[in-house]
């Protein structure tokens, strides 16, 4: 049993930000259907490197779900649609605003026929505001929020390595939901939820307002240094980078005196107080650079962890997956797919005491893999599914592909027609 069995979500999203919340939600155990428009569905299908036709990178965050694919610009594709809708417990869309109204599947038109629907709206800016009409995706959220000013090392402003503001909402639209439904549970009452790539990365800036609202500190990139604490940075070694977290004066003392061997730094009066060093970051870095050029990484690894002080490798992100404790951990996992074979992946992240069910529960559909089984649940009889196929309102890419004779035999006009 997983938390949230027999709870099922329409996902109307594309790309990153909201097929990362469902994600969540389906590997929590959520029923998460996947509406995608035919013959191209979700704009991430199109990412290389592709399997077999199929591309890799939308398989991450797409694993754990079904997919139908219907044209919801047609009176048949909507009421299709509005149909799943009586059957779920919540839609996650990713439109810019308006466009659900223009389709006739926003929240009015959801909780009309699901008065207790949670529905939640992701978009670059939100609902509401100035800049509400704007398309955005994770960079111009990164630029608005002032994160691509304070990464790299200030040469010029550098996007965070992964899409961060993305992941951010994604991450936000999931905890909303759950407890949005927590709420329901108790009062019968549906929910909308507005939540912004801009706003959801501003929330993660948690140390960043605090110094512009208590000092008026606009933060500044810093490398892989630390603005508040020092040494807590990489240092250069003979073949590479050691991190290392020095984050008081306990490990500072441990790290001059067992590791370094510099005792005499704790009275030098550039760097015995953190104030001193956090004033003094330039000639501490060179100071301590001239000692970690001497060593591997390897071998400052074993010296700095020795001494009882934070320390590690900065790896590619191979040598990461290939890491012992990565290893040690089960963080890359293995899921069969039906037209790309063996797949590996990231797994979920928590690990649960009690819940031997939870993880990648299968992989990604194929474009409208369970449209024939999906219209069949919400009462749709085999003739009436055969005439939207027919008629390009529903979709297959795969017909061929499915076991059972009569899904096959189901979808076959709209693949012969193809």
């Amino acid at each position: 049993m997983l938390p949230l069995d027999g709870f099922r979500v329409l996902d109307l999203t594309r790309f990153l930000s909201g097929p990362y919340c469902t994600m969540v939600l389906a590997e929590l155990g959520a029923d998460v259907i996947k509406i995608e428009q035919p013959h191209t569905g979700d704009d991430s299908r199109r990412l290389a490197p592709k399997v077999n036709g199929e591309s890799y990178p939308s398989a991450m965050p797409n694993r754990s779900k079904r997919s139908v694919s219907l044209d919801l610009k047609t009176p048949e594709g909507l009421d299709a649609f509005l149909e799943l809708t009586k059957t779920a417990d919540a839609i996650i869309e990713n439109f810019r605003p308006g466009v659900a109204t223009k389709l006739g599947i926003d929240y009015d038109a959801a909780r009309a026929v699901r008065p207790d629907i949670l529905y939640c709206s992701i978009s670059g800016f939100g609902q509401t505001g100035p800049y509400r009409h704007r398309p955005g995706f994770d960079i111009m959220a990164q630029g608005l929020t002032g994160l691509m000013r304070m990464t790299g090392d200030g040469s010029r402003p550098a996007k965070v390595g992964i899409a961060i503001n993305d992941i951010a909402a994604g991450a936000t639209a999931a905890y909303s939901i759950l407890g949005a439904q927590i709420l329901r549970s108790r009062t019968g009452e549906g929910q909308y939820m507005d939540i912004s790539l801009v706003e959801a990365g501003l929330a993660w800036t948690v140390w960043e307002s605090g110094a512009w609202f208590g000092g008026g500190e606009v933060p500044q990139a810093t490398g892989t240094r630390h603005r508040r604490s020092s040494p807590y940075q990489a240092f250069r070694t003979s073949d590479g980078f050691v991190t290392v977290g020095a984050a008081n004066d306990r490990l500072w003392e441990r790290l001059v005196t067992g590791a370094l061997e510099r005792p005499e730094w704790l009275e030098d009066p550039r760097f015995a107080t953190l104030p001193d060093r956090m004033a003094n970051l330039d000639e501490l870095e060179r100071e301590i650079e001239l000692i970690t050029e001497t060593r591997t990484t390897e071998e400052w690894i074993e010296v700095i962890d020795r001494a009882g002080v934070p320390c590690g490798p900065v790896l590619t992100y191979d040598q990461a997956l290939a890491d012992p404790q990565v290893e040690a951990r089960g963080v890359v996992t293995e899921v069969e797919h039906p037209i790309m074979g063996t797949m590996r992946t990231i797994a979920p992240p928590t690990k649960f005491s009690n819940l031997p069910d939870y993880g990648v529960r299968n992989p990604a559909p194929w474009l409208g893999q369970h449209t024939t089984e999906l219209l069949s649940e919400v009462g749709l009889d085999r003739a009436r599914i055969q005439e939207l196929y027919a008629r390009g309102v529903a979709f297959d890419a795969h017909p061929d592909l499915h076991d059972d004779a009569e899904v096959a035999t189901t979808a076959s006009a709209e693949g012969a027609r193809r």
